[in-house]
C-alpha cells in the first residue's frame, strides 16, 4: 500500500508539452466513444477547444440567492451567450427555454444546504435516465476531497461516472472547498488529479498560484470556477490568467448574473476564452457593450 511519506517532489510537469497522439479537441478524450465525443463537442467548441459555461445551480444549496430570485428574468437573456448551462433539472424545466439549444451540465448531486454545518454529506440526486430525458451533455457532482465525508462524496462521483459511461454521458467533477478546507496549489493539484483518476471527464476547480502545474498534472480538461463576485475587471483578469495557464474554459455564475451588465460580461469572457483576447481588450469590450445597452 502506498503512503504519503517518502515520496519525491516531482517537478517535471511538461508544461510546454501538449499531450501526444490526440486528434480530438478535448484533452484526454481521444479514446472515448462517438456519443461521448459528441456531447463533449457540444460543451467545448471544436474551433477553440474551450468552453464558456454559465452556472446558475446555486439554488440547490443556497435557495433564492442574490441575482437568482427569478431564473426566468435573469438567465434567459444571457443564456444565448454561453456554450453550456450548468443548472439543476428543476431550474431548467421550470424557467429556461429549451429553444436555446445549449449543452446542459446537469447538477446531479444533492442533499446539503447552507443550513448544515457539514455540506459534504451529499447523495446522488438525479438518475441517468432523467439526465437522458433532459438531453444532458454532462452530469455534475460536487466532490469534497479532504472533508469528513470524502469517501461518500467520491462514491457518489464513481457511481455517476459508471452510470454515465453506459450511455455516453460525461461527468464533470467539482472540487468543493468548505470553510475549513485548504485552498492551496497543493490541495487543488491533489483534488483535481484524484477526480480525474477516478474517471471524471471534466474537472471544475478554482484558480490559484502555480495553476499551470495544476492543469499540466490533470489528464482531463480543467474549467475554472467563478467563485465569489469580483469587480468586473478583476474577474476578467482571472479568466485571462486561467486560460493563459492552460484552463479549457470557465464556469461563471455570480460574476455574470450579478454584474452591472451581464450580457456585456458574457461577451467579454467569450472574447478571452474563444478569441484569445487580453484582459485589457475584454475590459474595453465590456465598457463598450455596457454603454450601448444602457
Amino acid at each position: 500500500m502506498t503512503d504519503k511519506e517518502g515520496n519525491l517532489s516531482a517537478k517535471d510537469y511538461g508544461i510546454d508539452q501538449p499531450a501526444e497522439g490526440s486528434l480530438f479537441h478535448v484533452k484526454g478524450m481521444e479514446h472515448c466513444d462517438w456519443g461521448m465525443k459528441d456531447r463533449l463537442s457540444r460543451i467545448f467548441q471544436p474551433e477553440s477547444g474551450k468552453t464558456v459555461m454559465l452556472a446558475f445551480d446555486h439554488g440547490y444549496i443556497m435557495g433564492a440567492t442574490a441575482g437568482l430570485e427569478r431564473l426566468d428574468l435573469t438567465i434567459e437573456p444571457i443564456a444565448p451567450f454561453a456554450d453550456a448551462l450548468m443548472a439543476t433539472r428543476g431550474g431548467l424545466r421550470t424557467c429556461i427555454s429549451p429553444s436555446h439549444n445549449k449543452a446542459v451540465i446537469l447538477r446531479s448531486s444533492a442533499g446539503s444546504t447552507v443550513l448544515k454545518d457539514d455540506m459534504s454529506q451529499e447523495v446522488i440526486g438525479v438518475d441517468v435516465q432523467d439526465a437522458l430525458r433532459m438531453n444532458a451533455a454532462a452530469m455534475a457532482v460536487q466532490c469534497f476531497v479532504g472533508a469528513p465525508h470524502e469517501c461518500a462524496s467520491l462514491e457518489n462521483l464513481v457511481r455517476v461516472i459508471d452510470s454515465g459511461n453506459q450511455y455516453g454521458i460525461p461527468t464533470l467533477a467539482v472540487t468543493a472547498v468548505g470553510k475549513e478546507m485548504e485552498r492551496t496549489p497543493r490541495y487543488f493539484m491533489l483534488a483535481t488529479r484524484v477526480l480525474a483518476e477516478l474517471g471524471a471527464h471534466i474537472v471544475k476547480t478554482y484558480y490559484c498560484e502555480d495553476f499551470e502545474k495544476v492543469v499540466a498534472a490533470c489528464p482531463v480538461p480543467i474549467v475554472i470556477a467563478g467563485g465569489k463576485k469580483l469587480p468586473e475587471r478583476d474577474a476578467l483578469e482571472t479568466v485571462y490568467r486561467g486560460i493563459s495557464d492552460g484552463a479549457a474554459g470557465v464556469d461563471m455564475g455570480r460574476n455574470v448574473f450579478q454584474s452591472s451588465s451581464p450580457i456585456a460580461m458574457m461577451k467579454a469572457i467569450n472574447a478571452i476564452v474563444h478569441d484569445g483576447e487580453t484582459a485589457s481588450h475584454a475590459w474595453d469590450l465590456f465598457g463598450y457593450e455596457q454603454s450601448i445597452r444602457q
